[in-house]
């Protein structure tokens, strides 16, 4: 198979790879990236998952809480261009959207567009969304939506970056105060920054385990510093490995990034035991605008030729 550079360029942004690496890493799956990106952290070339995709298309993520702290939503509405996704009349359709999302009973998104528009129930939510389009000028998508109700506490949002990572977090407590409240921002801030995959470890899949032992075991398996060891001592440095790898994707086990000395879960019971009851987190949704859509580029100078030819 003919490997592009186009390839080699975007495997290279997926895995922070050098060019040759991944020019050998395609080569030898036939092109194929995801296998090409297990190749590489085989050979103890690629960081664990850097990048499941490129982080590329615009627009805005956007929250809603409800007054009670009791119903949180969360939404990602494209747009075509960076002009778009700052304008006021894009903003405030998103933000009605995510109001929508607060109050809707649909389960996937082709349900949550059928659903009549809340302001204007004559039409549909995608009835609105052409509308909108039609406005503004430009291609929009809403992408996705979730939202949380919590039955034992209540659900934070934390917005970074004018929208371009929006954190929704269920937190059990029978404390509703200014105490949880700054905590659960705190660890909204911090799923934000850290981007885990999990709550803790119980969460983590046993098919997630198995294959990220399979990957570590032919990283250490390929170092010829290794070659001598037994096996039980390969065993124990895979599971140090392992041991690692989830302290980076399991928000409790992650180093608190206000102080380095404690761990999120550490920081929590702190936190317990000044408001004098347990605080938890249930589950988080973290969305980050446009990560894994690719961005459509045109050569500027390209488009202008086009368009005096024609």
């Amino acid at each position: 198979m003919n490997i592009t550079a186009g390839m080699v360029k975007e495997l290279r942004e997926m895995t922070g790879a050098g060019m040759m690496d991944c020019k050998k890493a395609l080569t030898a799956t036939e092109g194929n990236m995801e296998k090409a990106v297990e190749f590489l952290r085989e050979k103890g070339l690629a960081a664990a998952e850097k990048k499941a995709g490129r982080i590329a298309a615009e627009g805005i993520v956007d929250t809603f809480i409800s007054e009670d702290g009791k119903i949180g939503a969360i939404v990602e509405v494209n747009s075509e261009t960076d002009f778009v996704a700052k304008n006021d009349t894009f903003k405030t359709y998103v933000a009605e959207v995510v109001a929508q999302a607060a109050k809707t009973s649909a389960n996937d998104i082709d349900a949550f567009l059928a659903e009549p528009w809340a302001l204007d129930t004559s039409i549909t939510v995608k009835e609105k969304l052409s509308s909108m389009i039609s406005i503004i000028g430009e291609n929009m998508n809403i992408r996705r939506f979730d939202k949380i109700t919590a039955d034992n506490g209540f659900v934070m949002s934390y917005i970074h970056g004018g929208g371009r990572i929006g954190i929704l977090v269920e937190v059990e407590s029978s404390v509703y105060n200014d105490a949880t409240k700054e905590a659960a921002k705190n660890v909204a801030m911090q799923i934000a920054a850290m981007s885990p995959k999990y709550v803790s470890e119980a969460e983590v899949p046993a098919d997630y385990l198995a294959h990220e032992r399979e990957i570590l075991f032919a990283q250490i398996k390929n170092d010829p510093s290794n070659a001598k060891k037994p096996e039980n001592i390969i065993e124990k440095m895979l599971e140090g490995r392992l041991k690692k790898e989830l302290k980076e994707i399991c928000l409790l086990d992650q180093v608190y990034v206000k102080d380095g000395d404690l761990s999120v879960g550490k920081y929590l019971e702190t936190v317990s035991k000044e408001v004098g009851a347990p605080i938890s987190i249930k589950r988080f949704v973290r969305f980050e605008t446009g990560e894994g859509l690719e961005k459509k580029t045109e050569d500027f100078a390209e488009e202008v030729a086009k368009q005096m030819g024609q």
